[in-house]
């Protein structure tokens, strides 16, 4: 059961690295400092959105309007850390 855990435990850091990733790419798009055109940042970003949307857009729809200012995937890290620590110091002791 801790090997679920652990992996459970991976997946959510993994998945904070793509939101990070997902961020980032979109401000270089944002400032023109790398082109959609290219192939393989296309297709980067495209798998970026298709990763991450499912979850940021219900916490984009919940949250009020903060004029260009997107704070979902901070909120989806805090939230992803919570669920880290709930795991770490409640469940993870408790299973044999």
């Amino acid at each position: 059961m801790r090997a679920i855990l652990d992996i459970v435990l991976i997946a959510l850091d993994l998945y904070v690295w793509l939101l990070i990733a997902s961020a980032i790419l979109s401000w270089l798009i944002a400032f023109n400092v790398v082109n959609t055109r290219n192939q393989f940042v296309a297709s980067v970003a495209e798998f970026l959105y298709r990763i991450t949307e499912p979850v940021l857009g219900p916490i984009r729809s919940f949250l009020p309007n903060l004029g260009g200012l997107d704070i979902s995937p901070v909120i989806l890290i805090l939230l992803i850390m919570l669920i880290q620590r709930v795991i770490s110091y409640y469940i993870y002791p408790n299973v044999f």
